[in-house]
């Protein structure tokens, strides 16, 4: 802690912008890639580093990963010693890392945070998806698709958060304004493959007939798949992710008959933060406080706009 304080006590006498002739650091700190979305998170931010270290050469870039919170505390605190002038930021944990991140910004470090935020954290910008909107699109499409028939759905939620109270609330809306689906039952799948398995093999022991499933989550669907699959039946008519997965991607162009489309959150955004934060550090471009990417539907008629074969996620 006395090294940070030291460290940002020369910030505050520097300022944000670096001296003639010096680089501008920039700290990008992101979450190990623990799950297809994280994986994708830091592939973005590779890339990010590569292309606005040629497009920015007034920008030096350093990425750091994290597996835990006081991991990502102590790289964070690492960053500032280098002498970064703005941090790009997606938390790990947002609550736990707030006073670190506070203190930062206190001190005059540009502050940008990506996709998690608690109401206590400050930051100059903030860059997300739109959660409700991915889970209201999710609901209009389902309910399109599942058309007059009477359906039977059963849900999957992720891991207890507000990322995850805002896509179902928003879904839950839509749905239960249509008398013709009935909800069957909600799990969390912790946007995990693994559990979207269990939990799909939970619900097909324990329901006869299911015609749709919202799982939420790309990552999810494919362990929703794999259990489908593998009990050999065929009531299902309808399976629905959501954040836009290559391979899920990929299975609509193709035209799968239950996989039909997806709705955007992707990990896409980590990139256009650091491009937004290069360009007001180095060119003095003036951006907004927070940019909301929009959730848009992916279904076969505009996936090809959507695939990004080079992906990891």
């Amino acid at each position: 802690m006395k090294r940070l304080m030291l460290a940002l006590a020369i910030v505050l006498c520097l300022g944000v912008f670096a001296p003639a002739g010096e680089k501008v650091k920039i700290g990008i700190s992101v979450p190990t890639a623990d799950h297809g979305w994280t994986g994708g998170i830091l592939w973005w931010a590779q890339k990010a580093v590569k292309d606005f270290s040629a497009k920015y050469p007034g920008a030096e870039f350093l990425l750091v990963t994290a597996d835990a919170p006081a991991k990502q505390i102590s790289d964070v605190e690492d960053l500032v010693i280098k002498g970064i002038k703005a941090l790009v930021v997606l938390p790990h944990e947002p609550a736990p890392l707030a006073p670190t991140l506070n203190g930062l910004s206190a001190s005059g470090i540009y502050m940008a945070v990506v996709d998690r935020v608690v109401p206590e954290l400050k930051y100059d910008l903030y860059v997300a998806g739109d959660n409700p909107g991915l889970g209201r699109v999710c609901g209009e499409f389902l309910v399109r698709e599942l058309g007059s028939v009477k359906s039977d759905l059963v849900v999957m939620t992720g891991i207890p958060c507000d990322v995850d109270t805002l896509r179902v609330n928003a879904f839950n809306e839509v749905v239960k304004k249509n008398s013709n689906i009935n909800i069957l039952e909600s799990q969390p799948a912790n946007w995990s493959t693994q559990k979207g398995l269990e939990v799909m093999e939970n619900y097909l022991q324990k329901y006869p007939h299911i015609d749709a499933v919202w799982c939420q989550d790309d990552d999810v669907l494919k362990g929703v798949l794999q259990a489908y699959k593998e009990s050999g039946r065929s009531d299902v008519k309808f399976i629905l992710g959501g954040a836009g997965s290559k391979d899920i991607v990929k299975m609509v162009i193709d035209g799968d008959k239950v996989v039909r489309g997806t709705v955007t959150y992707h990990p896409r955004m980590i990139y256009e933060a650091v491009d937004l934060v290069a360009a007001h550090l180095t060119n003095n471009k003036s951006i907004p406080k927070e940019v909301i990417l929009s959730a848009e539907l992916v279904d076969r008629s505009n996936a090809k706009d959507f695939y990004y074969p080079d992906d990891i996620f």
